[in-house]
């Protein structure tokens, strides 16, 4: 048995992160890399928050990652849902949702997979399941 999952609200989508909600369209995760200075980071934007050189591009991550902590929400709620801060292989940290996972199985430091799930307009975002 799997958790129920919650509806997500749909991204809010302008210029600069338009070209990462389309590939999560096309199933692809991207990630931002620095040409000048070399170095990863999520949340998408042109400016690199290492240097501040806008001399970003976009690069598909592998979609694996480790849960380094996670909430499971129960009061209040409609349905009980779980957001987590998952450090990808390529070392940046992104806040999600985990699904599709038996209740009370998650564990910090646990790996786990990128799958996209439809928002309440359409629009799919990465969430993250067990790998």
């Amino acid at each position: 048995m799997t958790t129920a999952q919650r509806s997500i609200p749909s991204p809010v989508t302008n210029p600069e992160n338009l070209e990462y909600f389309d590939a999560c369209a096309k199933g692809i995760l991207l990630v931002g890399k620095c040409d000048a200075c070399g170095e990863y980071h999520f949340y998408p934007r042109r400016i690199c928050p290492h240097c501040f050189a806008d001399q970003v591009k976009w690069v598909p991550a592998k979609g694996i990652g480790t849960i380094y902590t996670y909430s499971t929400m129960h009061r209040g709620v409609p349905v009980p849902y779980t957001i987590a801060y998952v450090t990808l292989d390529e070392g940046v940290s992104m806040m999600t949702n985990i699904v599709d996972f038996p209740p009370g199985s998650l564990t910090i430091g646990q790996k786990v997979k990128v799958q996209f799930t439809p928002t309440e307009g359409g629009q799919p975002v990465p969430t993250f399941t067990p790998a």
